[in-house]
């Protein structure tokens, strides 16, 4: 095992919480890398590390193991380290922490399936040592099944190693809030937030189990060791909450805090609202760049309930920022910078303003007529986040371009797609419609795990993309100016896609190449829980990359949106389009043309508003903050930040 390995594994070795200045609100032992992939590569060889030593001692190691996202690349590196570096299972006896119920371990759904397809196939574990809940155990007998489970961990010595990952409920395994601290492996009704996170995966809510077999709080805490995984800024509050919040059964993971062995293991976004990430002017002296100054100024403003122009000196001393305070000089001098900054962020010219001085705006006023190209993750993303920039990029004279970088088709539902080929074979007027016939027989007699043929999967990106050009001829945009990238690792027919590849990066070149953008606006929401926005903007950044030694892309300025879940803090902001009341009615019939995310669509979240709901009421939050900063009021704010590459 090479050296930094070795150090990284110390790093995530459990100490005490609070040890130090600056994590003197923490009550659970927690770590940040930078990214998730890093992260789970640490403890994928603290694990190894582990079964190894078990070998030496000629002794089993017992590991407990979760399922979902987080811990997928954990797998991935552990089923690696066998294959390359010959770490061996056979010592290996596995406790999956749960499954749904009823759930037979064939469904696609079930976690014997999960466990199987991202690791058990792949290593040398007997398959006597591997034990997941049988979710298909008869109503009456479940409760012997749960006390015989914990009874078999015990037998064996118990868990030496128990891996988790968190809900944004704050369960951990099945363990729903109101859990007691004593439960054992147990039946459970599974709250509806984790059955909506969990409705993705299932193609809808009405299709998630509401019932599961878990093991207890008391059976995750009796490990030797726990490793606890969260990733990205969906888990960031659940989190903070977690490690700085009382132990209460509303939150059972806080019980944690009360193990003698236990690491969280985050990366940045999940750590995002921890006191010490957050505001770490309250814990520990600070390096004051611009980016600090403008976070803690409107956190300032936030606390209490002030513009800026109106904080005082001792507002900031009181509030842990006089070192802030004698760095800018004076509350007054200090006000003044972060109020012009924020002024200036504003702009009705998102491409530009012609015949202007540009040096205090967002954007460059040259050329006057700009190559604009939007990149949106799913056909109605563009409209969504940004429907109201997009607008004006058209109105005030720009080369408009739209690249809908995936199909979208898992998010129509079988009942739209059916419509759509019934009209279609009822305009065909008795033609040949064998073709209709066979689609609509697929979708009529669908059983529960069926994936969709690509004949049914085709006309649902069809729909999808009938839909996008509703939408993007009503703002205006030449046809000939909208490109459906179909990029292929989203084109697997079910929720989870294919990592991205060579083909996904060169078509994205292609696209840029083609067009030679004087802007590029992309999607930075990466809180989307389905994580297509974050491969579409790793494969822009992956593009970006190859293609910046380009002499056009030395005039591509690239701005990333958000909106569709989640929105820029104000500090982050570096343009803000404002609109009109006029201007959101457009956005939102613009998001209408998109029918069929509608209505209770497929990918709703446990957020029941409408997308253009969620949309307007962002728009109106942003354009709310900067009035309560002391800027001019505007009835809505479409919010921006610059990638620089």
């Amino acid at each position: 095992m090479n050296h930094s390995i070795t150090d990284a594994i110390k790093r995530i070795s459990f100490q005490k919480a609070g040890l130090f200045e600056e994590t003197r609100f923490e009550k659970v032992h927690n770590i940040i890398f930078n990214d998730a992939y890093e992260a789970s590569i640490v403890v994928a060889h603290e694990i190894a590390q582990l079964i190894r030593q078990k070998q030496v001692e000629n002794k089993p190691c017992i590991l407990g193991l979760a399922t979902g996202s987080s811990p997928t690349k954990v797998y991935e590196e552990l089923v690696r380290l066998h294959k390359e570096e010959g770490l061996s299972f056979y010592n290996v006896i596995t406790f999956n922490l749960d499954e749904y119920y009823p759930m037979s371990k064939e469904s696609v759904h079930s976690y014997w399936y999960f466990m199987h397809e991202h690791l058990f196939n792949h290593i040398d574990i007997p398959s006597k040592n591997i034990n997941i809940p049988d979710g298909m155990i008869a109503q009456d007998e479940v409760i012997q099944y749960c006390l015989d489970y914990d009874r078999k961990i015990e037998e064996v010595g118990g868990l030496d190693f128990q891996l988790l990952g968190i809900g944004r409920t704050g369960h951990i395994g099945f363990n729903e809030p109101g859990s007691h601290q004593n439960s054992g492996t147990r039946i459970i009704t599974l709250d509806h937030v984790t059955r909506a996170d969990a409705a993705p995966s299932f193609l809808g809510l009405s299709n998630v189990p509401k019932r599961a077999i878990t093991m207890g709080i008391q059976t995750v805490r009796k490990s030797k060791r726990i490793v606890l995984l969260a990733w990205g800024q969906n888990k960031a509050e659940i989190i903070k909450e977690t490690v700085e919040g009382e132990v209460s059964s509303e939150v059972p993971a806080t019980y944690l805090q009360e193990h003698n062995n236990t690491t969280f293991v985050l990366d940045n976004g999940a750590a995002s609202q921890l006191t010490r990430v957050k505001t770490p002017w309250l814990v520990s002296d600070c390096v004051w760049d611009e980016e600090l100054k403008g976070r803690a100024i409107v956190w300032l403003c936030e606390r209490l309930n002030k513009s800026i122009l109106s904080l005082t000196d001792k507002d900031y001393n009181d509030n842990g920022m006089s070192s802030l305070l004698a760095l800018g000089g004076s509350a007054y001098q200090l006000n003044v910078q972060m109020f012009n900054k924020l002024q200036h962020t504003i702009t009705g010219w998102p491409g530009g303003k012609p015949n202007a001085d540009d040096s205090s705006r967002p954007e460059r006023e040259y050329p006057h007529q700009k190559r604009v190209l939007i990149f949106s993750p799913h056909p109605d993303d563009d409209v969504i986040s940004m429907g109201g920039t997009f607008d004006r990029l058209v109105e005030q004279g720009h080369i408009v371009h739209v690249a809908y970088q995936t199909s979208g088709n898992i998010a129509v539902s079988d009942h739209e797609a059916l419509k759509f080929a019934e009209v279609s074979k009822d305009m065909a007027q008795g033609e040949n419609c064998s073709f209709l016939n066979e689609i609509i027989n697929q979708l009529t007699n669908k059983s529960e795990n069926e994936i969709d043929s690509p004949e049914v999967r085709r006309l649902k990106g069809l729909i999808r993309k009938g839909e996008s050009l509703a939408a993007t001829r009503f703002e205006g945009v030449p046809d000939n100016q909208v490109h459906f990238l179909n990029l292929p690792f989203y084109e697997t027919g079910t929720i989870k896609k294919n990592p991205l590849g060579e083909a996904d990066i060169q078509i994205l070149c292609d696209i840029i190449e083609e067009v030679q953008p004087h802007q590029i606006y992309a999607a930075g929401d990466l809180a989307d829980p389905h994580g297509t926005h974050k491969v579409c903007l790793d494969g822009i950044f992956a593009a970006i990359e190859r293609l910046k030694i380009q002499p056009f892309m030395k005039e591509c300025w690239v701005w990333l949106y958000r909106g569709a879940w989640h929105e820029w803090d104000i500090h982050e902001i570096e343009m803000a389009v404002p609109m009109s009341p006029d201007q959101v009615l457009k956005k939102r019939q613009a998001i209408f043309f998109h029918q069929s995310q509608k209505d209770g669509v497929m990918f709703q979240g446990d957020d029941l508003r409408e997308f253009w709901q969620r949309a307007e009421d962002r728009n109106r939050e942003t354009a709310q903050k900067y009035r309560m900063l002391g800027l001019a009021e505007y009835a809505a704010l479409e919010a921006f930040r610059r990638y620089h590459f």
